[in-house]
């Protein structure tokens, strides 16, 4: 370094306030885009008053990014008032701000406006149409200041996710969550499990009197459900099977996917296979958590826990 250079401090992001200001006219998909942003680790705030966005950012900055869903609903807007907002954030140094701004043709706001038969916010005692029309002349010098512009009149939800991920997604971490649930058959199906697979077939500890009391967390127990010749065929297909589909279903835009192991009563087989499950995929990298339903119902286990702490059962 010679006397004449200068150096240039690096920006430390994370003494920044990342903000995602997400606007465009009613129907064009906003709150799907603001739960897309969601599943990409940004905070969700959604039609908050225009003179309270500045109070957001009292205080040091938040440990994620923050999406600001920002349209006509919202108590004071107006498109003054909005491009006074942006320009003053876009000047404030704490502020890493960008504006997204989702648009649609006039004719498919309107076929989307009849298919839900939603009044327009604008338009509460007229046409979808007249509504459309104010709101796309309101909204025109904001369209302009955008930062991404995104079209989505023949967009579906998942190819707007795929858009979003390309322009949000830093792809800092894996987003896709994982839980494990096992719970017993006599006592039904759990509801939001994305796939269920039965281990009654594999031996059962329950008719061992010194494994009874025990459940599928217990090293003996697990021990014992390994020495069924068929379990070690069976475990090395599904942790293959499963390691393969969790990057497809992360391919499709998937945060959160729910497997569940079910056995005759939840507590000794089901239990261990989950388990086992968890160690497996934790030690692969991705964010598990595990629920055990019929040990919660029995008070021996909390609601949920995460998976980095598996046993070796």
């Amino acid at each position: 370094m010679t006397a004449g250079d200068v150096i240039v401090p690096e920006t430390d992001l994370s003494q920044e306030h990342r903000l995602t200001l997400v606007t465009g006219p009613s129907g064009a998909g906003r709150t799907t885009a603001i739960r897309v942003l969601e599943d990409l680790g940004y905070e969700g705030i959604d039609n908050i008053p225009l003179s309270l966005v500045p109070r957001l950012l009292d205080g040091p900055p938040m440990g994620r990014p923050i999406a600001l869903g920002l349209d006509v609903r919202n108590r004071d807007f107006n498109a003054t008032a909005l491009i006074e907002l942006i320009d003053g954030l876009t000047a404030d140094p704490r502020v890493a701000l960008e504006v997204l701004y989702l648009d649609c043709s006039p004719a498919e706001l309107i076929r989307r406006f009849s298919e839900t038969r939603r009044r327009h916010p604008l338009a509460p005692a007229e046409t979808p149409a007249e509504g459309i029309e104010r709101e796309m002349d309101l909204l025109a010098p904001i369209r302009v200041r955008a930062d991404h512009l995104i079209d989505t009149t023949d967009l579906s939800p998942h190819d707007l996710k795929a858009d979003l991920a390309r322009w949000f997604d830093k792809g800092e971490t894996r987003r896709l969550a994982v839980s494990l649930q096992s719970f017993s058959y006599k006592r039904g199906v759990p509801r939001g499990v994305d796939m269920i697979f039965d281990c009654r077939f594999l031996a059962n500890p329950y008719w061992n009197p010194a494994l009874r009391p025990l459940d599928g967390r217990d090293s003996e127990v697990a021990d014992y459900i390994r020495t069924d010749p068929r379990f070690e065929g069976f475990f090395r297909r599904l942790q293959d099977m499963v390691e393969f589909l969790l990057p497809a279903h992360l391919d499709e835009g998937k945060a959160h996917l729910s497997i569940g192991f079910g056995c005759t009563g939840g507590q000794h087989r089901s239990v261990a296979v989950a388990e086992m499950m968890g160690a497996a995929l934790a030690q692969a990298g991705w964010p598990v958590a595990k629920r055990h339903r019929e040990l919660e119902r029995k008070g021996t286990v909390a609601a949920a826990a995460p998976a980095g702490r598996v046993s070796g059962a």
